[in-house]
């Protein structure tokens, strides 16, 4: 199925969650932010929210440094 991550368009693996997106790209949960369909959702709901087909999701990452 194709959804658009940070305005491009991606082909993923039907009933994939957003915890598991997240960490196929190997980012840590807990450094993400998430917009789907324009709507944050909190970090204790990744695992819980399903990917459907057109969805559009923004992830910001953070990283420390000095």
């Amino acid at each position: 199925m194709q959804i658009t991550v940070n305005g491009e368009k991606e082909d993923i693996a039907e009933g994939l969650t957003l915890l598991e997106l997240i960490e196929a790209r190997g980012l840590a949960p807990n450094t993400v932010v998430a917009e789907l369909n324009f709507d944050i959702v909190p970090a204790q709901a990744f695992a819980d929210v399903r990917l459907n087909p057109g969805d559009s999701l923004e992830l910001l990452h953070f990283v420390g440094g000095g």
